[in-house]
């Protein structure tokens, strides 16, 4: 567990250190130890989520779990106001059929709606209801660019960036400019991305993850060696890129689904906070 809070520690004492201190403080900070400009490029990524819009199915335990309390709770719960209505309505049943039934007795002008009459009413009407189906149109086509797929999960957006001559997928991000804090970098990361079409909530001020990459030997420099990359979470309000970008160039999937895009360093180092709930 060392390793990782270092490594978060180290995340918010740079990002903070941009904010107090400005652009040549948080340069001198990354630099190396002999002194000059670090070749090292910062950047922030976002990790927006679009939460689960329904409830995940529930397994096998938990639906047998959920009969047995359920049951618990039918023994030793009182009648309803329902159940004594179906009860006295058989009561007078019975009185109407026993030979020393007296019809004086009760008011025969009223008519008299049955409890068992009202139970016919409500199955017409709950059979006349339909559900949504859980499974889109969007999950048959298996159309990833798409908000409406995999109602059950938490979805993340991934693009595809042009790093030298390699096209590769990844969070949103942008590079780190003089006078913006870390998060003030991310949130410009959407809105360059969606030409401000997407409104998400950002969940703090301090990174929850990081990562350093070096680019392509094409593009690499003894000036420019490479990026360190701060991660924050976002979540999804509202928006979406399909007015602007074209399918192929971004995907909204689930935990699972990261492995087949993501390279497995990067993967690795994402999955510690992208958590499925």
């Amino acid at each position: 567990m060392a390793a990782p809070v270092r490594v978060l520690l180290s995340c918010r004492w740079l990002a903070s250190r941009a904010a107090r201190l400005g652009c040549r403080a948080l340069t001198s900070a990354s630099s190396s130890a002999g002194g000059g400009r670090s070749p090292w490029q910062l950047h922030s990524a976002v990790c927006l989520k679009r939460p689960a819009v329904v409830s995940q199915s529930k397994s096998p335990i938990q639906r047998e779990v959920e009969v047995l309390l359920q049951q618990m709770e039918l023994e030793g719960s009182l009648y309803s106001d329902h159940e004594l209505r179906l009860m006295e309505d058989e009561a007078r049943l019975k009185r109407k059929l026993s030979n020393t039934y007296d019809s004086d007795e009760e008011d025969e002008d009223n008519e008299i709606v049955m409890g068992q009459d009202l139970e016919d009413m409500w199955e017409q009407k709950s059979r006349q209801f339909k559900t949504a189906p859980l499974v889109t149109e969007t999950d048959v086509k298996n159309d990833k660019s798409s908000l409406n797929r995999k109602l059950e999960n938490n979805l993340v957006l991934l693009v595809k960036e042009k790093i030298g001559s390699e096209e590769i997928w990844m969070f949103p991000q942008v590079a780190w400019e003089c006078g913006e804090t870390m998060r003030q970098t991310a949130e410009r990361a959407i809105a360059n991305l969606s030409d401000n079409r997407i409104k998400a909530h950002f969940l703090g001020n301090a990174p929850c993850g990081f990562y350093k990459y070096k680019f392509p030997k094409s593009v690499r420099t003894e000036d420019n060696t490479g990026a360190k990359v701060f991660f924050f979470k976002a979540l999804h309000k509202s928006g979406d890129l399909s007015a602007i970008k074209k399918g192929g160039d971004y995907v909204w999937v689930s935990k699972d689904e990261l492995k087949d895009y993501l390279k497995p360093a990067y993967l690795s180092e994402v999955q510690r906070f992208v958590i499925e709930l």
